[in-house]
């Protein structure tokens, strides 16, 4: 017996088989469609030079742009986790980010290409401006210059976190007890002078407490 062919349809194509956009389409797995990844240590130390050479008053903000935004590596909520883990540790919070994210692509060769990128240069440069400000520190222009780039590196490092705040919905703790720890962290450092210290230990055990409760 002669096997039945599927029809045409009306466009040409036998309406027995899928569309030809259904075939070819990406199937996105369990984690989304892929993200960008550094091709090897000598991105990951390109990249961090970039970053710290932009970072005049700070890096925090600077990486967040180049490596949520402008590269893709990581996702908005895991910058964050990332950002916070490197909080809590010993040392400066950009170094531990920067440790982190080498690592995460390449080991122990992408911690250490990511940190020179991020130190070698700028060495250079801090070097380099520590002798000339020994010289010209006293003079007014230089006192006001600096005052006005501190204002500059606040500025950036609020509007990091204002655009950190969307990630808050996937913290186990919920958007309204997050927003109300920030505030209460805020109001202990600036208004009350708490010692760093004592805010992490108390407030970060709290915090670390009512988000183990509430995946329970």
């Amino acid at each position: 017996m002669p096997r039945s062919e599927p029809s045409p349809s009306a466009d040409g194509v036998p309406s027995g088989l899928p569309p030809l956009s259904a075939a070819v389409a990406p199937v996105p797995g369990p984690q989304g469609p892929p993200r960008r990844a550094p091709s090897g240590p000598r991105e990951l130390f390109l990249a961090f030079n970039r970053m710290a050479l932009q970072g005049f008053g700070g890096v925090l903000a600077v990486a967040q742009l180049e490596l949520v935004e402008r590269l893709g590596w990581l996702t908005r909520e895991e910058y964050v986790e990332t950002l916070s883990v490197g909080q809590v540790l010993p040392g400066p919070n950009i170094i531990n980010v920067t440790l982190m994210v080498g690592d995460r692509f390449f080991g122990l060769r992408g911690a250490f290409a990511a940190l020179a990128g991020m130190l070698t240069l700028p060495l250079a440069i801090v070097l380099a401006l520590a002798a000339v400000y020994g010289r010209w520190a006293h003079v007014p222009v230089v006192a006001g210059a600096l005052r006005g780039m501190g204002a500059v590196a606040a500025g950036l490092v609020i509007a990091t976190a204002l655009k950190l705040l969307p990630a808050l919905k996937a913290s186990p703790l919920g958007r309204p007890l997050a927003v109300g720890v920030c505030l209460v962290t805020f109001g202990a450092i600036a208004l009350l002078r708490l010692p760093l210290v004592w805010i992490v230990a108390g407030l970060g055990s709290l915090s670390v407490a009512a988000a183990w409760w509430r995946l329970k």
